[in-house]
């Protein structure tokens, strides 16, 4: 009977961990019941497994382990499902989301069906361990406030760093010189019809992000970072262009000397500061962080230490 009640109060616990991780944001993956009904599935599969393999064990039936090992496996074909169907969903996309954050929501699936598993695993040894002393009920309560403060710690340790972390974001000065498009002392592009020059004074927005470090800088100049703060900030406020309108395509470019960042669009809500909270809020992609100064080299290298 405790085992069974152990069960059942992990897997819900589990369940409840997917669920809420499971919600629709900006980025508007998933939105749509197919894909809540997937991943709702998955996790509840995680959540059995993980509920199942501590009672399992004690009952010394080690041959439970060979499920969490295909479990392993069938989890890593989420993370190549979630790859394949946003990389299909690129072309249709204005402001594409890049390779390199394509894979870092790839990995994020994948790794919440883990959470859920680890948050069941949790509650059922709260559950048997509490068991041995106290009752059923006392157990049972133990197990479910073990299991939320599980599913709030692992959702915080999935938070990772973001951008306005690693750098200054300030507003900048848009101007032209000549024909090229200039973001403070950053050139942008070269825009040569006079009209869309017009309309980008009048409208653009400029952004520089300042970084605070080398290791901030090395992981700004990353091409997959600079294409997820675009698409993050085109996504937000939108943006004033259509297909075959290069003259207004949201551009990120960088100094060649700082490792300063600028950025020009022209966005559809015009409102900097909205601007300069959703690029400061973009995600820092797994893929794209970079620490020279963790190398001697990189430290040696560093002008900015006296």
């Amino acid at each position: 009977m405790k085992a069974i009640a152990s069960v059942a109060a992990a897997s819900a616990m589990g369940f409840l961990a997917r669920l809420y991780m499971l919600r629709t944001d900006y980025r508007q993956y998933p939105s749509y019941p197919q894909g809540y009904v997937i991943h709702l599935s998955l996790g509840l599969i995680a959540s059995l497994l993980g509920a199942v393999a501590l009672p399992a064990l004690l009952a010394k039936d080690y041959a439970a382990a060979t499920f969490l090992a295909l479990a392993a496996t069938q989890f890593r074909e989420v993370r190549k499902i979630e790859r394949e169907t946003l990389e299909n969903l690129e072309p249709t996309e204005l402001i594409p989301r890049g390779n390199a954050y394509i894979e870092g929501i790839a990995r994020v699936f994948e790794a919440r069906n883990y959470l859920a598993g680890g948050t069941s695993l949790l509650t059922s040894m709260i559950m048997l361990g509490v068991c041995r002393y106290w009752s059923l009920t006392v157990a049972l309560l133990a197990g479910i406030v073990g299991g939320l403060g599980a599913i709030l710690l692992l959702n915080q340790m999935m938070l990772g760093s973001r951008v306005g972390e690693l750098a200054n974001v300030r507003a900048a000065k848009i101007h032209f010189d000549g024909p090229l498009l200039m973001v403070d002392d950053i050139m942008i592009m070269n825009v040569g019809l006079e009209a869309a020059r017009a309309r980008i004074l009048q409208e653009g927005i400029g952004v520089v992000l300042e970084p605070k470090d080398p290791d901030s800088k090395a992981t700004l100049a990353n091409l997959g970072q600079r294409q997820a703060i675009l698409h993050d900030a085109a996504s937000l406020l939108g943006i004033q262009m259509d297909v075959g309108e290069p003259e207004f395509v949201p551009l990120l470019r960088r100094h060649p000397v700082t490792g300063a960042l600028g950025m020009a669009i022209v966005p559809a809500e015009q409102n900097c500061a909205a601007l300069l909270e959703a690029i400061r809020r973009t995600p820092v992609l797994e893929a794209s962080v970079r620490k020279p100064l963790a190398a001697r080299a990189g430290r040696l290298a560093d002008t900015h230490r006296e």
